[in-house]
């Protein structure tokens, strides 16, 4: 499979003209996907800094780019109804001709729930929560008419919970989104490769995304050598999806350097 490589764009401390330019600067650089993540307030700085909700900034993004995939870094699944996630993500596909990724997870940001009245309750009750909904959005999508324009939206999962959250995985994703560094990332990945052995699922089916660095903690991706050395080990340790965190403004030069990095790697 060969490497994708993508951009999370934080839609934190800008303004909607910068996010929606950041959008088009991705896609036209030859980014495979564009994703923001389903916060309601900034992650980092000023904590009461302008912020921008997570369909609103996919959808007018989306419609600025011509060949990436688009998608939510993920929803945090008490956020919405999962069947009314399913209708909205069912219509953001038509819209995007077919290029929708639809990312989900536990959720894990305290504040925001008790900010906007979701529910948070234990790590397992989230837990519980996001399996329902999965099964709930595949339901809904199910029913939905006009259906997905490529037959089924491709659905991500986020997260590294080792006893749940990866046998959720294994069981419903096409693609599972993992943190950390390559040898913590190879281990979750190891343990998921187990998992869809137990349920019985084929694990080439789940494609292995990483965030591979954040502008938020590295103001730049290292040096080349240092970045081609860690992207390597990245697709060493199996990962066929390469996704650099931007903040504001937006500085999308490590963007360039891992498709440069990509188009020298010999042809396997």
């Amino acid at each position: 499979m060969s490497v994708q490589i993508g951009v999370a764009l934080h839609p934190q401390h800008t303004t909607v003209a910068g996010l929606l330019d950041a959008f088009a600067r991705a896609d036209a650089l030859g980014a495979d996907s564009i994703w923001v993540w389903d916060h309601f307030s900034p992650l980092s700085g000023d904590p009461n800094g302008t912020h921008h909700e997570v369909w609103s900034v996919l959808t007018a993004g989306g419609l600025g780019t011509r060949r990436a995939r688009v998608g939510p870094l993920v929803l945090g699944i008490a956020h919405r109804n999962p069947a009314l996630v399913a209708t909205m993500a069912a219509t953001l596909d038509q819209i995007l001709g077919g290029r929708l990724t639809l990312g989900v997870g536990a959720g894990w940001v305290e504040r925001e729930h008790a900010d906007y009245g979701f529910p948070f309750g234990t790590p397992i009750e989230r837990l519980q929560r996001l399996e329902r909904g999965i099964e709930t959005i595949e339901r809904r999508l199910s029913l939905h008419n006009p259906p997905p324009i490529n037959g089924r939206i491709p659905l991500l999962i986020g997260g590294g919970g080792e006893r749940v959250t990866l046998r959720i995985t294994a069981q419903h994703a096409d693609i599972w989104h993992g943190f950390g560094a390559p040898d913590a990332w190879l281990a979750k990945s190891r343990i998921l490769l187990d998992w869809c052995r137990t349920v019985g699922r084929d694990p080439t089916e789940v494609a292995r995304s990483v965030s591979v660095a954040d502008a938020r903690d590295e103001p730049r991706l290292g040096p080349p050598t240092v970045q081609e050395d860690l992207l390597d080990r990245y697709v060493a340790a199996g990962a066929t999806h390469l996704i650099y965190g931007a903040t504001a403004p937006y500085d999308l030069r490590p963007i360039e350097r891992m498709l440069t990095w990509r188009s020298n790697r010999p042809t396997r």
